[in-house]
């Protein structure tokens, strides 16, 4: 069994757990999540959802993702203007890069996040639960136009 389906399996089961129905549409919005690279939102998997389920309501992703988001199986990133999108395949706190041109949000592989974590809560006393760091600027793709 691949790594994506064993985790497909694993939320499935958590979600048994807590007595909800796994409705075709439930399980295409986690498949939404779940096969892709990208970080959607709740409207870009809606939009994604409702061509294969034309009558899932825009709600009906609202409430799977709060449901995913108390489950710890997905991370919600959200943005000062009040936009969020959603990590579905790294459900922990990890760093994003933010495209200020395209908007693309990627995953970089770096584990300084880590040390610099240790050393602020060494520094200063806290106990760190949690973070969310966002680095912003321009993708090869958009320095090129």
């Amino acid at each position: 069994m691949d790594k994506s389906q064993q985790r497909l399996d694993d939320i499935l089961a958590k979600l048994r757990q807590r007595d909800c129905r796994i409705t075709p549409q439930r399980l295409a919005i986690l498949q939404a999540f779940l096969n892709t690279d990208q970080h959607p939102s709740v409207e870009q998997v809606y939009n994604q959802v409702k061509i294969q389920f034309p009558t899932t309501s825009l709600a009906t992703v609202y409430k799977t993702v709060t449901l995913l988001k108390e489950i710890g199986e997905i991370l919600e990133i959200g943005f000062a203007d009040g936009r969020s999108h959603y990590d579905g395949n790294k459900p922990y706190p990890h760093p994003h890069l933010v495209c200020t041109g395209c908007h693309r949000i990627i995953d970089p592989d770096i584990s300084l996040l880590d040390q610099m974590t240790s050393e602020v809560a060494k520094a200063t006393g806290y106990q760190i639960t949690s973070h969310q760091v966002e680095l912003f600027g321009l993708c090869p793709a958009c320095q090129k136009k």
